[in-house]
């Protein structure tokens, strides 16, 4: 069922998550509320995916993406955490983040540690990269999709 909705493209503001991704893990995500979350079609399957993303009317860039209640952390809501393959100067909490997820990479799972945790969130950055190299992905990345109107705000 993960393949079945991709290209899915999604809009939402960014919100504070759990203050893990940068802290803990030395990868800082972007949150969607749980009303977005909520939005994704219910039988999209939990996993990591990627695709593109951009901030506001920012540049696109490659993008890893977590949905699911990462057992790890033994979430009691479901997530979206967008880790975006850029470094950003500044947090951007409440701007528009436009992503389309492409790709599945693998379904979501426990870690005995959190280096375990950290090394296979490289491992899945890697492949990201790797996969969104190829022409078929290269064009998302310059979809309409991703040009907001000037003024465009999302209902909260």
């Amino acid at each position: 069922a993960a393949m079945r909705h991709l290209p899915y493209f999604c809009r939402g503001e960014v919100v504070k998550g759990f203050g893990r991704g940068s802290k803990e893990l030395g990868i800082p995500t972007a949150n969607f509320s749980e009303q977005v979350v909520e939005s994704f079609p219910s039988d999209i399957s939990n996993g990591v995916y990627y695709g593109w993303a951009c901030v506001g009317n920012g540049d696109v860039h490659k993008m890893v993406l977590s949905i699911g209640w990462n057992p790890f952390y033994k979430n009691i809501k479901k997530s979206a955490e967008t880790h975006i393959i850029h470094a950003f100067k500044d947090d951007f909490y409440g701007e528009v983040l436009s992503i389309v997820i492409i790709g599945y990479i693998r379904s979501e799972k426990n870690f005995s540690s959190l280096e375990a945790l950290v090394s296979a969130i490289q491992e899945d950055i890697e492949e990201a990269k790797r996969q969104l190299d190829l022409p078929e992905h290269l064009k998302l990345k310059d979809d309409n999709f991703f040009r907001l109107p000037e003024g465009k705000t999302v209902k909260h």
